[in-house]
C-alpha cells in the first residue's frame, strides 16, 4: 500500500515511521524546506505557516513528550527549547531513515476520491512544487493528514480595531521583543501563546496589558522538589482521583495553585473550575506581574485610533496590539463533504477518523487540544491508523461511530467550557489508553496487580527492586509503557521506564557537590525518633481535646 503523508512535522514523522513498521510505503509532502513543522524557528513570518517564538520552551517534560520507542537524549534539558526539539526530530528521522521519504517544497492542493473509491478506498492527491508551480496528481491507497491546525490564525472581529493606528499582529507573527522597546502593548487572550508572548515582550516594552474575558488558571513548569509539573501530576493514580472524585480533587488542586500565588489577588482567577478548560503553563507571569511589568485587564469593549476601552469602562493608550486568539481548524485540501467543520466542532471518530467514510483510508492526525504532550498521542494515532489501513483492525459501523462522537460532545459539554476547540480536548493517558485498546498494546495493570503477592515476595526477598506494576500506577504515564506488549512491542521499553528519572536529571549534573557529612544516626534511629514525635503529638492532641 502507498500512503500519502501530508506534513513532516512531529505528526508526519511519526506517520512515516509507523507506515514503515507496518510494511506500508509512505510518501510525505512537506510545504517547507525542513522537517519539524512550527518548531523550526524562522526570523520572518511566512503566510500559511506557523512558527514558534525565539524564546519558546516546551511545556512538558521530555520523558512524557518523546516518541515511545526513541527516548530524548539524556543531555537535553528536561523541558526542551525549540532548537533542541528540532535537533530531536533530526535524530529521530536519521535513526529510522525517514528523510528519504519526504518531498520538500511540495504543497498538497487537494485530496479527492478516485472513481473506484468505494471499492478500493483510493485517493487522488493533487500537489504542486512550490518553486515552479508545476502540479501533478498521484493515486494513493490511503492518506494521513498530519499538517495540524496551527497555520491559519484566527483574527476576531473587534470593534474599532481596523481604525487603530498602532501595530497589530497575531502571536503567529511575533518572534522577539525587538521593535517593541518603550511601547505600551496589549495582548488579547490568556492561552499559552498569550502568556509566553506577554512575558517575552515585557522585557523591552514600557508596559504590557493582558486582556481576558474569563481569566485562567496558571500552572508553572516547576513542581514539587523541582521536578517538571507533568512528571508529578500526570500519573494514573491522580487521574483515577480526577475521574472518581473530580469535585474534591479539583478543589484540592485549585488550593495548591492558590497557595503558590493567589489567583484572586493577581486578578487571574477564572470563572471556570480547573479541569474544565486548559490552564496556562507559564513560569514567569506571576513574577512579571509582581514587578508591575504586566497588568491583567478585562475583556476589550472597543478600540480607538490610539488606544483601547475595556468593558469595565477603563481606557489605555497603546502603541501595539498582539492577538493571542488561537487558530482556525482548517484542512484546505479536504472538502467539506470529506471532513465536516461545524461550529467549534470537527466530528471525528476517536478524534481521528471521519465517521462517514465508505472505506477507512483517511486519518486526521494531531487535530487535538491536549492535556499532556501531542507527540506520543499523534504517534499512537498513527499506529492505529496504519493497522486500520492494512485491515488488521476494523472500525465499528457508521451509527456506532456517530454515537461515540455524540458521547464525546456530551462529555465535553458537561466538563468543559465551550472554547474554540473544546470538543477536541483529550487527556494524554486516557486518550492513549483508549487508542491502545483498539490495537492491543495497552498496559494490563489488572494482570500486573493480580500478581502483586508473588511479585512482592520475589522482588523484595530476591531481586530487591521496586514493584513494576505499582511504579506504572503511581508513577508518570511514560509513552514507553505502550511498547511493553502487543503490536509494536519494543525490547527497550522496560529499560527506558527504569532509567527515565535518571535521564531527566542528567542535564543538571554540571557541578560536583560537596561530600555528604557522615551520619552517626542510623535509619532505624531516624524512624524511631519520628514515631516518638508522632506519638507525642497524638498524645498532646488527645489530652487537649479531653480538656475541652
Amino acid at each position: 500500500m502507498k500512503v500519502a503523508v501530508i506534513g513532516a512535522g512531529a505528526s508526519g514523522l511519526a506517520a512515516i515511521k509507523c507506515c514503515l513498521d507496518e510494511g506500508l510505503t509512505p510518501v510525505c509532502f512537506e510545504k517547507s524546506d525542513h522537517i519539524g513543522g512550527l518548531w523550526q524557528y524562522k526570523d520572518q513570518p511566512v503566510s500559511g505557516r506557523a512558527c514558534v517564538m525565539k524564546s519558546t520552551v516546551i511545556n512538558t517534560c521530555k520523558e512524557l513528550l518523546c516518541f515511545s520507542d526513541f527516548p530524548i537524549p539524556e543531555n537535553f534539558a528536561p523541558c526542551l527549547n525549540n532548537s533542541q526539539m528540532v535537533e530531536y526530530f533530526h535524530l529521530y528521522a536519521d535513526h529510522f531513515g525517514l528523510k528519504k521519504y519526504i518531498h520538500y517544497n511540495t504543497e498538497v492542493a487537494s485530496v479527492s476520491k478516485t472513481d473506484n473509491h468505494s471499492n478500493t478506498g483510493r485517493w487522488n492527491v493533487r500537489y504542486r512544487e512550490v518553486s515552479t508551480g508545476i502540479e501533478r496528481t498521484e493515486v494513493f491507497d490511503a492518506v494521513m493528514a498530519c499538517n495540524g491546525y496551527q497555520s491559519r490564525p484566527y483574527m476576531p472581529e473587534l470593534e474599532g480595531l481596523k481604525d487603530f493606528q498602532g501595530q497589530v499582529l497575531h502571536t503567529n507573527d511575533y518572534r522577539t521583543p525587538a521593535g517593541f522597546e518603550d511601547k505600551r502593548v496589549l495582548v488579547v487572550g490568556v492561552g499559552n501563546s498569550g502568556g509566553d508572548c506577554a512575558v517575552d515582550v515585557c522585557r523591552a516594552a514600557k508596559q504590557v496589558f493582558i486582556s481576558t474575558r474569563a481569566g485562567t488558571w496558571v500552572i508553572q513548569r516547576l513542581s514539587e522538589n523541582g521536578y517538571p509539573h507533568d512528571l508529578v501530576s500526570l500519573t494514573r493514580f491522580r487521574l483515577f482521583l480526577q475521574s472518581s472524585c473530580r469535585g474534591p480533587w479539583e478543589k484540592y488542586n485549585e488550593w495548591k495553585l492558590n497557595s503558590r500565588y493567589n489567583h484572586t489577588l493577581y486578578r487571574l482567577k477564572p470563572s471556570h473550575s480547573l479541569f474544565s478548560s486548559q490552564p496556562m503553563i507559564n513560569d514567569d507571569l506571576p513574577s512579571r506581574m509582581l514587578s508591575g511589568a504586566i497588568q491583567i485587564r478585562n475583556d476589550v469593549k472597543r478600540f480607538s485610533q490610539t488606544g483601547v476601552e475595556f468593558v469595565d469602562g477603563t481606557t489605555e493608550e497603546l502603541d501595539a496590539v498582539i492577538l493571542a486568539t488561537g487558530y482556525k481548524t482548517e484542512f484546505p485540501f479536504l472538502s467539506q463533504d470529506l471532513l465536516k467543520r461545524e461550529n467549534k466542532k470537527v466530528p471525528l471518530y476517536k478524534v481521528m477518523f471521519p465517521p462517514d467514510q465508505e472505506r477507512d483510508t483517511l486519518a486526521i492526525i494531531g487535530c487535538l487540544q491536549i492535556w499532556g504532550s501531542l507527540m506520543p498521542m499523534a504517534e499512537m494515532q498513527c499506529r492505529v491508523a496504519t493497522r486500520v489501513f492494512k485491515g488488521l483492525v476494523s472500525l465499528p459501523d457508521r451509527a456506532s461511530r456517530w454515537q461515540e462522537i455524540q458521547a464525546r460532545y456530551a462529555r465535553a459539554a458537561r466538563t468543559s467550557i465551550p472554547t474554540q476547540r473544546y470538543t477536541l480536548i483529550v487527556n494524554q493517558a486516557w486518550y492513549m489508553d483508549e487508542l491502545s485498546d483498539i490495537i492491543g498494546c495497552r498496559p494490563d495493570f489488572c494482570k500486573l496487580l493480580m500478581n502483586l503477592p508473588f511479585q512482592c515476595f520475589q522482588r523484595t526477598l530476591f531481586k530487591k527492586e521496586p514493584l513494576f506494576a505499582l511504579r506504572l500506577w503511581f508513577g508518570p504515564t511514560y509513552p514507553f509503557s505502550y511498547r511493553l506488549l502487543g503490536p509494536g512491542k519494543w525490547a527497550g521499553a522496560r529499560t527506558a521506564i527504569d532509567t527515565a528519572m535518571e535521564r531527566m536529571g542528567t542535564s543538571f549534573k554540571t557541578r560536583d557537590l560537596p561530600a555528604a557529612r557522615a551520619s552517626t544516626t542510623s535509619k532505624w534511629k531516624h524512624f524511631i525518633t519520628c514515631m516518638v514525635v508522632l506519638a507525642a503529638c497524638m498524645a498532646f492532641l488527645v489530652f487537649h481535646l479531653d480538656e475541652r
